[in-house]
């Protein structure tokens, strides 16, 4: 009896650590109008992990996140969860020029710090969870073990919890120059040969590559984007497809030797987005990534006006007219 009294008290010990443990790495936030939630945790590699829902419903599963460096072990996993600090938002601000005169930036926010304890180094994760969407991005304090950095890839996750129907391009590094493909998710690869057109400088990276911002609907009537904002000193975000789980992850537009970033702490990734909504309208409106974007660094702009301007590129590209301003 004894001995089963010490078996007990030892399984409820250890049961009460797994859930402390388990408490310490999961974070969660909501959005100012509650529709939306983001789940954030640390897996049993030490590899972050994020989930989104809206009205209850899934629509990013459990997706890591994560970067991998090049002649460096990485920012992939091993990571512990060191801090968590959230935070509310609330401005109206108005444009230099644009559709409206002013814009609510509202957000709730969740900031994890992750420590990866064998490198000796650490990082942060911020999210910036709106009634619209979801922003993330990976920010690099200054630190003795991460200072210059080379970005071999950016592995941010964006599982997918259905073949759900997308109006995409071609993953290309030289042209936006496609016209769009609406097909299910499964039948990217089967018909990206004939969604690349015969323009030269059209070349696709990958038979499942996309880009963005790519726009998709659920069989139950979910309108999602991918995209990004506030895309400063990095590289252009494409996105991989994974056609058997339905999961699309993050690729980045590399330069002449394959290298994908170059980063010097202190510095920060852009935003990664999703815009979520049952209304496609409400994608359309939507403010998130001028909301995401850094403010005007002008502080004088009453000499910027609107004015109308009549393109003449493709005659001049044809040789039929030539430019002049008088």
């Amino acid at each position: 009896m004894k001995n089963l009294k010490t078996l007990t008290a030892t399984l409820t010990c250890l049961l009460l650590s797994f859930l402390v443990s388990t408490v310490a790495v999961a974070q969660s936030i909501t959005s100012p109008n509650g529709l939306l939630k983001l789940n954030f945790s640390v897996g049993a590699q030490g590899e972050p992990t994020y989930e989104l829902t809206y009205k209850g419903k899934e629509v990013i599963k459990p997706s890591k996140l994560g970067l991998e460096l090049k002649n460096d072990p990485g920012l992939m996993n091993g990571f512990t969860l060191a801090d968590s600090q959230t935070a509310s938002f609330d401005e109206t601000w108005s444009p230099v020029w644009g559709e409206v005169k002013n814009i609510r930036n509202q957000y709730n926010e969740l900031a994890v710090t992750l420590d990866q304890k064998a490198q000796d180094r650490h990082i942060i994760i911020r999210f910036r969870l709106y009634n619209d969407g979801l922003g993330f991005r990976y920010e690099f304090p200054l630190q003795k073990n991460l200072n210059y950095f080379v970005i071999k890839e950016e592995h941010s996750q964006f599982a997918m919890t259905g073949d759900h129907t997308a109006f995409w391009i071609p993953g290309d590094y030289d042209t936006q120059e496609y016209d769009y493909t609406q097909s299910k998710l499964s039948e990217i690869r089967g018909l990206m040969p004939t969604a690349i057109t015969g323009n030269a400088s059209q070349t696709s990276f990958s038979p499942t590559g996309v880009q963005t911002s790519l726009q998709m609907k659920t069989a139950d009537g979910l309108y999602i984007n991918l995209h990004e904002a506030a895309l400063v000193d990095y590289s252009c975000m494409n996105l991989n497809l994974d056609d058997k789980n339905f999961v699309f992850e993050s690729w980045l537009t590399p330069d002449a030797v394959g290298d994908k970033g170059y980063m010097q702490a202190p510095c920060q990734s852009p935003w990664r987005t999703v815009i979520v909504s049952d209304d496609a309208r409400d994608i359309l409106s939507s403010k998130l990534t001028l909301n995401l974007n850094e403010p005007c660094a002008y502080e004088d702009v009453s000499w910027i006006k609107p004015v109308k301007y009549i393109g003449v590129w493709w005659e001049m590209i044809t040789g039929k007219s030539s430019w002049a301003y008088t």
